[in-house]
């Protein structure tokens, strides 16, 4: 059996990686019955990052596996997919989670499971971060992936809630936004007042959150003191200027699956609704103070920039934080490399600057 390689979120590379391990290229994905993503032999590796994050992308690249992507409306493929991966994510990552020696319960708040997160020596300060997890909408779910929420609970010292939507395509997104909603609801209604609530999320994660801010901004519910993005789908139309210009660029997400994602998760008609697509919000009327973290390699990374413009000019607090040749969510892909630590480390720092002000 190849090496397997540490570290990974599985957002949208889900023939890629277990969420935590990568997957050896005998191990080929064959669910659905769509179109197949073949290996990419171009990735160019760049000397100018850490010699360890050019160790990591060379395995990455040397074990990429064929697999089929489930149609928009494949159902059954997409749960299949889900089955296998979430199994497989979640067994090979327990030794990492393990690790942390945080504690981790299963609960609902608002109607809708999550897993509320406490980090070994946790001292409850009033403060709760909220974890949106990534999968394209269409896969993984809070248990699969503990490898992005306890580390995460270790840096910041803080309880994490990580909530498990249901996913696409029997759920769409007005029914995920109102998930996420219903869980910030669930909080303030045990007595957590929303500035003492940040939110983080991953890829689709990432623009699951920036969607449902602005649906408790608009719901007058009131929005989290901050929020957290890692290389966010922020536009589930593909809109942007990457999906072209580095469309070959980034060793996790081929295009063909983006389209297959966006269309399990919205109809063509929706995918410029803010709800949707947060890019497309309205954010002079409010909007947390935003963290943005992407990379160059990465094919969203119009998505980033086009959010950050967004609500720069809605004089809305951003900070783009932007990672020489990092690919897709380097920070759990590429785990303990020196951009990853930097990365979370300032991920922890934003966050918890604005739950102390």
């Amino acid at each position: 059996m190849k090496k397997l390689l540490l570290g990974a979120t599985f957002c949208f590379g889900f023939a890629l990686f277990s969420c935590g391990f990568l997957i050896p290229n005998q191990q080929k994905m064959t669910f659905g019955q769509n179109e197949t993503s073949s290996n990419i032999s171009t990735i160019t590796i760049p000397t100018t990052i850490s010699s360890g994050a050019q160790d990591a992308l060379k395995n990455i690249t040397s074990q990429m596996p064929e697999f089929v992507i489930p149609g928009p409306n494949d159902l059954k493929g997409w749960q299949e997919l889900n089955k296998q991966v979430s199994a497989m994510s979640a067994a090979q990552s327990q030794s990492l989670v393990d690790s942390f020696e945080s504690k981790i319960t299963s609960t609902k708040l608002g109607n809708v499971s999550v897993l509320d997160i406490k980090p070994k020596g946790w001292v409850d300060n009033g403060k709760v971060l909220v974890y949106v997890h990534g999968g394209g909408y269409t896969i993984l779910g809070a248990n699969s992936t503990l490898n992005n929420s306890v580390p995460v609970a270790n840096v910041t010292g803080l309880r994490i809630i990580s909530i498990d939507y249901s996913l696409a395509p029997s759920s769409k997104w007005d029914e995920m936004t109102s998930e996420v909603v219903s869980v910030i609801k669930a909080l303030k209604d045990q007595g957590t007042p929303i500035e003492n609530i940040a939110m983080y999320g991953d890829s689709a994660g990432g623009g699951l959150v920036a969607s449902s801010v602005l649906k408790m901004r608009d719901e007058g519910i009131g929005v989290p003191a901050a929020i957290a993005l890692w290389s966010p789908w922020t536009d589930v139309s593909g809109a942007g200027d990457t999906y072209s210009t580095l469309k070959n660029a980034d060793p996790f997400i081929p295009d063909s699956m983006l389209k297959n994602m966006g269309g399990a998760y919205a109809n063509v008609m929706d995918q410029k609704n803010p709800y949707v697509s947060p890019v497309y919000g309205n954010f002079s009327k409010g909007f947390s103070p935003t963290l943005i973290q992407v990379g160059t390699k990465e094919i969203l990374l119009s998505d980033s920039v086009r959010l950050y413009q967004a609500l720069s000019q809605a004089n809305i607090p951003v900070k783009l934080d932007v990672y020489e040749g990092m690919p897709h969510v380097f920070q759990t892909t590429l785990y303990k490399t020196p951009e990853s630590s930097l990365a979370i480390l300032k991920t922890s720092e934003f966050l918890n600057e604005y739950l102390n002000h």
